[in-house]
């Protein structure tokens, strides 16, 4: 069988958690303090106070689409199976770029491998090695912490990746950067106006309404949840050395119950 242990390599996916782990924008990091200490009380426990949208999370339905489900209302047989991992960064999408349908077929025609119904779709665009949490080096070379990059910078889906995702009949995704929108495409929007005319004269655009249109607000959010396709965010760990390939992956958030979204550890499974 596939999955027997003897037969599979063990990658992690996952990006490190601390108290350093920078959040979202407006949302708050985490706290973490010392309850107790194994010298007075011999033991170590700690408080930990945070919001979820950091570091490697899930964003369940419920993020967005009130009927949810809410995290522990997905099942768990749908959190595991079979994956792509598509290099976008390899294909030249880079800083403030827009992907859509086009980037994946010429991944398919490169690679001749096929994205199929009901697989789990990663999406890399070498963004994780600016994250400050990102904890061991990347085969693209050493990791280099740029925050303003990392929340800035990443490229996104153009409006015509929701329709593709839908008939392609992608089970959920997943994508190594700290959302799967355009950060233009989002709040960063309005909090950084002077980054915003930089991405649309990028772009080419009289106005970034045209290729975000309010419609399509946070697209990946407002138009796949409803139709029950999630995904994790914050990808990177290990995620090099799965480039171009089909392999097996599992998520695994706590079972939280009325949650909206949840940390999670991702691992790939690789046959030996």
């Amino acid at each position: 069988m596939f999955l027997a242990m003897n037969n599979v390599k063990v990658l992690d996916l996952s990006q490190d958690f601390s108290a350093n782990s920078p959040a979202f924008a407006r949302y708050e990091g985490p706290t973490i303090k010392w309850v107790k200490r194994i010298a007075f009380e011999g033991v170590n426990a700690q408080h930990l106070s945070s919001t979820i949208h950091l570091s490697t999370h899930l964003d369940s339905p419920w993020h967005f689409y009130d009927p949810g489900p809410d995290v522990a209302g997905i099942p768990v047989q749908h959190l595991f199976g079979p994956a792509v991992v598509v290099d976008l960064e390899k294909l030249g999408v880079g800083d403030y770029d827009l992907y859509g349908p086009e980037h994946f077929e010429e991944w398919e025609r490169k690679t001749g491998i096929d994205i199929q119904k009901g697989d789990i779709l990663l999406i890399h665009t070498g963004f994780h090695r600016y994250y400050n949490e990102q904890w061991t080096p990347c085969k693209c070379g050493e990791t280099q912490a740029d925050l303003p990059r990392y929340f800035l910078n990443q490229p996104g889906p153009k409006k015509e990746f929701i329709d593709w995702v839908l008939e392609k009949g992608i089970r959920w995704i997943a994508i190594d950067a700290m959302s799967t929108d355009h950060p233009f495409d989002t709040v960063v929007r309005q909090v950084r106006p002077d980054v915003a005319e930089t991405v649309r004269k990028h772009l080419g655009v009289a106005d970034l309404d045209e290729v975000f249109p309010p419609e399509y607000y946070q697209m990946t959010h407002t138009k796949l949840f409803p139709k029950g396709i999630f995904h994790v965010e914050n990808l990177g760990g290990q995620i090099d050395e799965v480039l171009d390939q089909r392999i097996w992956v599992g998520c695994f958030p706590f079972r939280f119950r009325g949650g909206e979204a949840a940390w999670c550890r991702m691992l790939a499974f690789v046959p030996r």
